[in-house]
Formats: structure tokens, C-alpha cells, sequence
């Protein structure tokens, strides 16, 4: 928890939002202070166990992280899910970048299946 936040919102490290989704399994010692705190997991670490489960589940085609973002942010097209809300999802801080995804949206009316669709 930066210690900034921690003095103004002192409940803030019991909050939902300031918790990892992924924690590391490792606790790291805080140079400065001495104290052991949990950090993230890497994204190496991350990407691995997303490309194990791709082997395992035996999908063939070629997938990875960026291939749940992309699939996510098409299906919320596809249930006409507007551009704001599927950027914020994202965490876009500019809407060109989610304008990416609606052109996968207009392929798929050619027949253009994800990895998972095979």
C-alpha cells in the first residue's frame, strides 16, 4: 500500500480494489522500512500459465493473453455493449484503441472465428 493512500484512507488496504488479483507467492522485504509486503505476480508468469492451459485444453490455434482481451472486448460488442464501457473495461485512456475491436466485430459477420470457436 503507498504510504500516501495508507495515511489518507487508512481502511483503504482492506479494500477489495487495493487487492492483487494475482498475488505472488513470495513476500518481498521493503528496503527502506524492513517490512515484508506481497507484490503481483510477474507477467511472464502470468503468460505461461495462460499458454499451459491453452496446450492443456488442446485448443489449436495460437493463443495468448492479448486473445482474452480481444475476445472479451468483442463478445461486449456483440451484445451491443457501447465503446466507452468496453474501453473503461479495457482500461483505454483513449478510445481509438478500443475502435480497434469493432472492426473484428464487422469481420466476424465473415465468418471469422476466435481461437476458442475452432
Amino acid at each position: 500500500m503507498p504510504a500516501a493512500i495508507e495515511n489518507r484512507q487508512p481502511a483503504a488496504a482492506h479494500q477489495w480494489r487495493w487487492q492483487y488479483v494475482f498475488p505472488a507467492a513470495k513476500l518481498t522485504r521493503d528496503k527502506n522500512t524492513g517490512d515484508f509486503y506481497r507484490n503481483h505476480l510477474g507477467e511472464s508468469v502470468v503468460q505461461k500459465a495462460v499458454s499451459e492451459a491453452v496446450e492443456k485444453a488442446k485448443v489449436i490455434k495460437k493463443a495468448c493473453c492479448q486473445t482474452l482481451r480481444h475476445s472479451f472486448a468483442v463478445r461486449l460488442f456483440e451484445k451491443n455493449h457501447d465503446l466507452y464501457t468496453v474501453g473503461n473495461l479495457l482500461g483505454h485512456k483513449n478510445l481509438r484503441t478500443t475502435l480497434v475491436y469493432t472492426n473484428a466485430v464487422a469481420r466476424g459477420e465473415r465468418k471469422v472465428l476466435s481461437p476458442l470457436d475452432a
